[in-house]
């Protein structure tokens, strides 16, 4: 089936079934503005299909993605032309899949971040092995958790989610099931088994069931309880001053401070109000605001310096305008959630 994503995307019908496979193995299944285009494409046919009862999303390689591709967004926004328009079909996307009306199941084995959170964690039944990885790393780079980042991140149980949209820090499949961002975990030696189930009944429940091998939590019950404790302060002044108070006995407080201090100060401040704001929003509602968010970020300066730093240069030392959290004004972070002049994002 083609739905225009060339090389890049794969689209199967198998019995009572639509697959999608990404298949960018060598660029870590980076998404991009093709594979979107295609995906959404797809799912408008597959949705009032009567011969489809079921979508899967799945990847080759050693990841299912790494997110998006920002060489190219950096190198359009650097030549005075900021990709809005991709954000925009991208967040269209996202916000398809929440919506959509069939099981779709999102089959991720290795890593699974920022973009590839997008097109996989959106939807109804998300299914990690062994080697899954999750991660929304975006603050590492002056960005913010986007892709819906606000609407399933203040969703996780014990503020969890608030603690990974501000520090990017990675997850396993077992903190992943246990904090609701994957409803399944299996073995990867399942996955052929599982999409052949699908195929045959159409059924995600059945499939998944008999699938479901049970996975332990990674993080501890004392780590939990201190992210509990710091992440669910008010503001992310208190949330510093907490981890400050309690560093110098604490190897997690001191860690996560240091991983926090070392953030765009503009990001993180955008980031901790985003997924606050995000906890009392819809889905669209959220994809709005996250729109909002981006072209103001893409008209700044720490988003393509993270970049810079992590990507071109890897010299691994952003310098952030404003440096310090203490010259951050929150009349400017205010600005970044007013309303677009030339209209929110359509939906």
């Amino acid at each position: 089936m083609d739905f225009g994503g060339g090389d890049d995307i794969r689209f199967e019908r198998k019995g009572k079934a639509g697959f999608v496979t990404l298949t960018r193995p060598k660029t870590l299944n980076a998404i991009n503005h093709t594979m979107i285009r295609a995906l959404a494409e797809a799912l408008d046919a597959w949705r009032d299909d009567p011969d489809i009862d079921v979508v899967a999303i799945k990847a080759e390689g050693r990841a299912f993605s790494a997110g998006g591709d920002i060489l190219d967004i950096y190198n359009a926004g650097l030549a005075g032309n900021p990709p809005v328009g991709f954000f925009a079909d991208e967040y269209r996307l996202n916000a398809a899949i929440a919506r959509f009306p069939k099981p779709y199941v999102a089959l991720i084995d290795g890593i699974v971040m920022g973009g590839g959170v997008g097109v996989s964690c959106h939807g109804s039944h998300r299914v990690m092995t062994e080697n899954a990885q999750f991660a929304m790393p975006e603050v590492s780079i002056g960005f913010f958790p986007d892709v819906g980042g606000s609407y399933f991140l203040p969703r996780l149980g014990g503020y969890f989610g608030m603690y990974l949209g501000l520090t990017g820090n990675r997850i396993r499949c077992g903190d992943a099931l246990w904090s609701g961002v994957a409803t399944h975990t299996t073995r990867a030696e399942y996955l052929d088994g599982i999409v052949e189930r699908l195929a045959e009944t159409g059924d995600a429940d059945l499939a998944l069931r008999e699938a479901f091998v049970p996975a332990q939590r990674e993080t501890p019950e004392g780590v939990l309880e201190a992210i509990a404790r710091h992440f669910s302060r008010p503001s992310l002044e208190e949330i510093l001053k907490s981890l400050e108070t309690a560093a110098s006995g604490d190897e997690f407080a001191a860690r996560t401070l240091a991983i926090l201090r070392s953030r765009s100060p503009t990001g993180l401040n955008v980031a901790f109000r985003q997924i606050t704001a995000g906890r009392a929003l819809d889905m669209d509602e959220c994809m709005r605001m996250e729109f909002r968010i981006l072209n103001r970020m893409l008209q700044g300066h720490d988003f393509y310096e993270g970049i810079r730093a992590a990507i071109i240069d890897k010299d691994g030392k952003p310098a952030w305008r404003p440096a310090s959290f203490e010259e951050i004004e929150q009349s400017r972070i205010d600005a970044y959630f007013e309303p677009l002049q030339d209209g929110e994002l359509p939906l």
